[in-house]
Formats: C-alpha cells, structure tokens, sequence
C-alpha cells in the first residue's frame, strides 16, 4: 500500500492525489486508461457545468464545479508529465506570464517610475487584441527562422479560420469564426441586415421542408438558420451560449408550470390536449415564469 497523502496546502494536495492515481502500480485502473483525447470531452463538460451553476445562483455548487474543471486540468498536466511534454508549473507559469505581458498599464516595470495607466474595459480588449496579435507575429517569425534554419520552408501558411479551434462547441465555434472573419472586414455593420439575412434563411429552409427535400439539405438549411442566429447574437453583444441556456431554462420553467397545473387537478400530461397546455403555458407566462 501507498502511504497516505500528506496533508499539504490545497493545490499541491490535489497534485499529489492526482500522481497517487495514476501511479502506475497502485494507481486506479480508470485514471491509468486515460489520455489527452479521452479526457478532451470532459473539460468542455466540466466547463458548462460551472456556467450552469452560476446561471442558477447556486454559490455551493458553483465551488464544487469549478473544482471539478480545475482536475482537469490537474489531470491533463500530470499525463503530460508522463508523456515528458510539460508539467502543472509550466502551465500555471504561462498564463501567468501572459497576465503580465497583456496587462502593461497594470504590471509596469517599476524601474522606469512611470504611473499606473487607467484604462477602460472597452480599452483593455483593444490592448489585449493588439498585445496578442503582436505575439502571433513574433510567433510566426519565429516558427519561419526555425524552418530556415532546418534548409527547407513550411509547405504553406495555415487558413486564417484555422485559428479557430475545431473542439469548440458549435455556438461558440460559430461565433469565433464569424468574429475572424470580421476581422478583415468580412462582416455586416449592422444586426438589422444580419436579422434580414435570417429571414432570407428560413425561406431557403422552407422551401426545402416544401419542395420534400433530402434530410441531408433539410440539415444544411437549418445549419444555416442556426448560423445566422449565433451572428444576430454577436452583433447584440449576446453570447449565444447564455442565450441558449436561458431559453432553454426558460422552456423548463414553463412546462412545469403546465406539469404542476394539471397535476393540481389530479390529471397528467398525458391527459390534455394541446390547446389545454399551450393556454397553460400562455398563464405562465403572464405570471412572469
């Protein structure tokens, strides 16, 4: 048996316990069988968790989830520490040197006794853009010296969409690749057109529910429906994620509301018709629900 984990500070207890399990040995038969690409779906899942909590206000479970993102983390560092790529330190160092690097009216070298700048929130973005765009030229100079420097050239520059990461869910994948676009003025300047664009849409998608056309266009054309939505959102600075959320909180709250109302009167669901529920559904939401 393994000695027990010393009671440390927090983080590096959580560090140890993380090595205890997937101590190759005397480790768990489950955290052993994981990889960086098992483990992947589970970060996008922990991550939804937290935003779900903070949606309903709930603080205790709110601690408790984002304990749940930070083990993955934990979790994906110790296996690249296995795997001799990097370790947690390395990845606690990073964001935070990239903290310092892109907060300069913040973190100012003292040694040139200039004041604190104040910036306003819509500034500090512009710096960040601007700070971050800075690198990822640096970066690339970089990667360029390096295939030089090896006598050959990389085969080709990388699409400008390829910077939006493809493990991203789809409402948010979809709203980084229209704000890359936007980027290089490939954009609407007004929600209005966008919300013209919408109903353009849904005529496409009508016609093909009309016309009887494949699943597969019936797919295409929402897929477009839904695009253009996640675009409406941008436009309104609404993140389409929350949006959704609160929809889909909403549509709970509601069909409760129906479910307890006929439950009041000793009936089920199964026992009203559809006007029934849709007045109940029109009560709630008057009621404000």
């Amino acid at each position: 048996m393994l000695p027990p984990v010393p009671d440390t500070p927090a983080l590096q207890r959580l560090l140890l316990i993380m090595a205890r399990l997937r101590d190759p040995l005397q480790g768990c038969a489950w955290d052993l069988e994981q990889t960086p690409e098992t483990l992947a779906p589970y970060a996008i899942e922990e991550a939804y968790e937290v935003v779900d909590a903070i949606a309903r206000g709930d603080r205790p479970d709110w601690c408790e989830e984002l304990g749940d993102l930070l083990l993955q983390v934990v979790f994906q560092a110790r296996v690249a520490e296995e795997q001799g790529d990097f370790v947690f330190d390395d990845v606690a160092r990073a964001i935070g040197d990239k903290l310092i690097r892109r907060h300069p009216h913040i973190f100012r070298d003292d040694r040139l006794d200039l004041p604190r700048q104040d910036l306003t929130p819509a500034q500090v973005s512009a710096q960040w853009a601007q700070i971050k765009a800075i690198e990822k030229a640096l970066r690339a100079r970089s990667h360029a010296g390096a295939g030089d420097a090896g006598g050959g050239q990389r085969d080709g520059e990388p699409a400008f969409l390829d910077k939006v990461g493809n493990g991203l869910p789809p409402l948010l994948r979809a709203e980084k690749l229209q704000a890359r676009a936007g980027e290089v003025g490939y954009d609407w300047n007004d929600p209005r057109a966008v919300i013209a664009k919408l109903r353009e849409e849904l005529d496409e998608l009508e016609e093909a529910i009309e016309t009887g056309a494949p699943q597969a266009d019936l797919q295409d054309e929402l897929g477009d429906v839904l695009f253009c939505c996640v675009n409406i959102g941008r436009h309104l600075k609404v993140d389409s994620e929350q949006a959704l959320l609160g929809g889909v909180a909403k549509f709970r709250r509601r069909f409760g509301y129906i479910e307890q109302s006929l439950r009041a009167e000793g009936r089920t669901l199964q026992d009203a018709s559809l006007d029934d529920m849709e007045a109940r559904w029109q009560a709630a939401k008057r009621e404000g629900l």
